[in-house]
């Protein structure tokens, strides 16, 4: 059995981004705790060894490989041990591999800024006893209310965001869209493909497998 280590945390969005894809996959994953509450990541050590910019994921696979960045830590995952599964099209396969990459340029670009500040200030800069931007929130909220439009005229042709198939672009939503389900249910409630689409995703066996290792941490900040 494979087994390799991530440096992170549960409630690390981007850490459950790569253990939801080794649940994909099918391999098990050793979880290397990264006290962010402690500033653990802010270790010089950590910066020196594992990731420059000193934030979470870092994967460590058994070949002693070290890779940061959760999205390039997912597609090598695949890669390596998941070949034959459809989360990452085989760029032989030009056409499919084309719309995977405009799916996931989709969220890096269109969906994960906004997420991120709404998610920060509504409950990162609280916890840090940070006075919150409302005027900021309402513009991520705005931002991605219109942005699901977009998702909607996409979802109405198809099953997901890179065609018929669940891949990797659809998981990279997951942990922002299992926040904003929460906080800002609107946003993926108004447009009913959209609705269709996170219904299904968020029904995934990796993803209930995810949902129990953050330990439903939403639900006790918020």
């Amino acid at each position: 059995m494979v087994t390799v280590k991530l440096y992170g945390m549960p409630y690390s969005a981007y850490t459950q981004s790569v253990w939801t894809t080794a649940q994909e996959i099918g391999i098990d994953i050793e979880l290397v705790p990264v006290d962010l509450a402690e500033a653990a990541h802010r270790d010089p050590e950590y910066i020196e060894n594992y990731h420059p910019f000193g934030v979470v994921p870092v994967l460590v696979d058994e070949d002693g490989t070290k890779l940061f960045e959760s999205r390039a830590i997912c597609r090598y995952l695949v890669a390596k041990y998941g070949k034959d599964l459809p989360l990452l099209p085989n760029p032989s396969n030009v056409k499919a591999y084309g719309l995977f990459e405009q799916a996931a340029s989709v969220e890096y670009s269109n969906f994960d800024p906004s997420a991120a500040s709404l998610i920060y200030e509504r409950i990162v800069a609280p916890l840090k006893k940070e006075t919150p931007n409302e005027d900021l929130m309402k513009k991520c909220i705005a931002t991605l209310n219109s942005k699901m439009d977009g998702y909607e005229r996409i979802l109405s042709k198809q099953k997901y965001l890179a065609g018929d198939t669940f891949t990797l672009a659809d998981l990279f939503h997951q942990p922002y869209c299992q926040i904003i389900s929460v906080i800002e249910p609107q946003i993926l409630n108004s447009n009913p493909h959209v609705k269709a689409w996170w219904d299904n995703i968020s029904s995934r066996n990796s993803w209930k497998a995810t949902l129990k290792f953050s330990g439903h941490w939403l639900h006790d900040v918020i």
